[in-house]
């Protein structure tokens, strides 16, 4: 079962930066498109970023780009979310997924099949 752990996560102050990690198990995240999502307390879970299994190719949300930015070593099996300028509007949780080996990456929370239990960013005012 793969299993996704993020970690990185905090609580900083407008303009601050941070940087999340998501490390995965198993042999085949060489091969697998990873997101990262978030989800502020009463709203949906939103896209924020992906990235194909080679790291080739990256695609962020228009509220993020500029700001964030995905990036993967697949030596150490882990991708990463750097955070730069965040905004108050920034807090949530954020959570990594990935989907099956070999599709191309996605923006839609429903194309992911596994998910990392999340890391809360606060970012205040």
């Amino acid at each position: 079962q793969l299993q996704l752990v993020e970690s990185g996560g905090g609580s900083v102050q407008t303009g601050d930066s941070l940087r999340l990690s998501c490390a995965a198990s198993g042999r085949t995240f060489s091969s697998r498109p990873m997101g990262w999502f978030r989800q502020a307390p009463g709203k949906d879970r939103e896209f924020v970023a992906t990235i194909s299994s080679s790291g080739g190719a990256t695609y962020l949300a228009d509220s993020v780009k500029g700001r964030f930015t995905i990036s993967r070593d697949n030596a150490k099996n882990t991708v990463y979310l750097q955070m730069n300028t965040l905004r108050p509007e920034d807090t949530a949780v954020y959570y990594c997924a990935t989907r099956e080996p070999g599709l191309v990456w996605s923006t839609r929370a429903a194309g992911y099949t596994y998910w990392g239990q999340g890391t809360q960013v606060t970012v205040s005012s």
